[in-house]
Formats: C-alpha cells, sequence, structure tokens
C-alpha cells in the first residue's frame, strides 16, 4: 500500500514551492519521498524530482507539431500520457516499495474539472499500483479578500472534488503574505493528510470493519482531551 498525494491549483498558486517544502518536511520526519513532475511546461525544478513527464513529452515540442497554443498544448499531453500509462507505472513500480509520492500537476483548471485524462490515468495509477491519494488543492490567500473570487475558488474546489472523486483538502498557500494571519503549521497540514488517504493506519493490519472501530475511538479519545483542556 502506497501513499500520496496530488498537488493541483491555479497557475502561481504555489504547488512546486509546495511539493519542494513538503518533501523535505516529510524527509525531516522521516519518511522517503519521490516527487513526480506532470507539468510539461515546468522546466525551473527547484527539486530533484524521482520521475519527470518531459522525458516522454514537453509542451513546447506540442506547440510546434501540432501547432497547439498553451493550454490546448496541455490538455493533449495529458491525453498522451493516459494513452502511455505503461510508461508512468515503469517508473513508479521501483518507487512504490517504500517512497511516499508527491505528484505535482499542471495547473490549467480545465484539466481538474472538465477533462477526464488526468482522473482516468491516477485511476488507473491507483488500481495498479493500490496507491492511496489525497488531493491537495491549493488557493492562493489573496483571494479571501475579495469575495466574488472567494466565491470562485470555493465553487472551482467542490467541482474539482466531485470531478476527480478522491479525498480532497484545501490549501491557502502564501498565506505569509497576508501579515494579519498566523502562519499554517505544516505539522498539522500532514497530520490532516494522513488521515485522509489512511496512512494513519498504515501500520495495522486490520478488516476494514476493525478500521472503523479504531476510527470511531481516536475520535473519542480525542473529543475527551478536548473536554478535559477546557475543564483545566
Amino acid at each position: 500500500m502506497v501513499f500520496g498525494q496530488v498537488v493541483i491549483g491555479p497557475p502561481g498558486s504555489g504547488k512546486t514551492t509546495y511539493c519542494n517544502g513538503m518533501s523535505q518536511f516529510l524527509s525531516l520526519i522521516g519518511r522517503k519521498v519521490a516527487i513526480v513532475n506532470l507539468d510539461p511546461a515546468n522546466d525551473a525544478l527547484p527539486y530533484e524530482c524521482a520521475v519527470n513527464v518531459e522525458e516522454l513529452i514537453k509542451l513546447e515540442d506540442v506547440m510546434v507539431d501540432p501547432a497547439l497554443g498553451p493550454n490546448g498544448g496541455l490538455v493533449y499531453c495529458m491525453e498522451y500520457l493516459e494513452k502511455n500509462i505503461d510508461w508512468l507505472e515503469a517508473k513508479l513500480k521501483p518507487l512504490v516499495k517504500d517512497h511516499y509520492i508527491l505528484f505535482d500537476f499542471p495547473g490549467q483548471v480545465e484539466l481538474f474539472f472538465i477533462h477526464d485524462s488526468s482522473k482516468n490515468f491516477l485511476t488507473k495509477l491507483i488500481k495498479s499500483l493500490n496507491l492511496r491519494l489525497v488531493v491537495v488543492q491549493l488557493i492562493d490567500c489573496h483571494l479571501c479578500s475579495d469575495p466574488g473570487n472567494y466565491i470562485s475558488a470555493l465553487l472551482l474546489s467542490l467541482s474539482t472534488m466531485l470531478h476527480m472523486e478522491l479525498p480532497h483538502i484545501n490549501v491557502l498557500s502564501k498565506i505569509d503574505l497576508i501579515g494579519s494571519y498566523k502562519l499554517e503549521s505544516v505539522g498539522e497540514l500532514i497530520k490532516l493528510i494522513d488521515k485522509s488517504n489512511g496512512y494513519v493506519f498504515s501500520g495495522i493490519d486490520a478488516s476494514v470493519v476493525e478500521y472503523s472501530k479504531i476510527a470511531v475511538v481516536a475520535a473519542v479519545q480525542e473529543k475527551y482531551m478536548k473536554d478535559e483542556e477546557t475543564e483545566d
């Protein structure tokens, strides 16, 4: 059983920076991490990726032949990756034995709430490699300051969650640019992600029913701990 994150979000929301920082954090707490770059236009990576889609296809190439624009080119690249999913499976198989996987996706939002290729090849990977994934959708925090943009971001997140059909967590990125907010805790975020994709149960050999019992007990314990702290 392999665990990981599907990192998505609009252009400029900080996906690559997030993958780089999350990789460093997970490494510090003892997890082996592999970053998979699935953005065929990302040619300035701050991290060392274990798998790079540019070895299969590049956006600049499809903009020459078949002469597509940036948006159409990205759709073409995802469709090409879906048709050549065996290439990605072969690249991932040596990693899934002991690595936590971070998938760094392109920023074109249509790929996640309208187009099917990304969803289709992720579904195939989940089945063939027994992956447990959670979607982490980054939203630039400046959208919170404008009601219209904020509602648009919420609708985009809801549409993406319904379309992708995976556990989903929204993360406000670049929060350090808003002085009135406290910085996010990466530790708290990874706790939430681990609950969403099931990593918290990875060391337990139990049935689905037993997992449910464990989850209920954990929830009750957490509630009583909070109650005790309130009484104190």
